[in-house]
């Protein structure tokens, strides 16, 4: 009966780690970040121009600037999204807050110089400075771009 105690105790201690909480990294259905592809290394080129006037009106392109062609893939009906930040860093609006997109994989195939086209605009922007954020919200070739800009009071 002795010698069972520090199996038991073992056989404890296997089980809780294994059902333990694991760090994002370690889970199976996560990417490895080593498998996630960063704007410096992707062959899509971003480029977002922002328009202040009586709204803030966001015109978000990416350009295949390889040589190939690129099937961008995506995990549902967003393609991308736009966000602006306040000076502080502080979120103040989202293009895709309050949206619903469609559950369906898809992919769009771009040739050289192709590029893919979005326009966005924020309707009530307060006075003050911000900085736009867009995504292309895709699998494979994510990309990311900001710029800073200025809403001024009088409009």
């Amino acid at each position: 009966m002795i010698s069972k105690v520090p199996a038991t105790l073992m056989a404890s201690a296997v089980l809780a780690f294994a059902c333990g909480p694991r760090a994002r990294n370690e889970m199976r259905d996560e990417p490895t970040r080593a498998s996630v592809r960063t704007t410096d290394s992707a062959p899509l080129a971003p480029a977002l121009d922002v328009s202040v006037g009586t709204d803030v009106r966001f015109a978000f392109a990416v350009t295949n600037a390889s040589k190939k062609k690129v099937e961008v893939m995506f995990a549902d009906g967003r393609t991308h999204d736009v966000v602006v930040l306040d000076s502080l860093g502080r979120e103040v609006w989202r293009w895709s807050e309050g949206r619903m997109f469609t559950q369906v994989v898809q992919s769009r195939a771009l040739r050289t110089s192709d590029a893919l086209q979005f326009e966005d605009a924020w309707d009530t922007p307060a006075p003050g400075r911000y900085t736009a954020v867009a995504t292309l919200e895709s699998r494979n070739y994510p990309v990311r771009h900001a710029v800073d800009f200025v809403v001024s009071a009088v409009r």
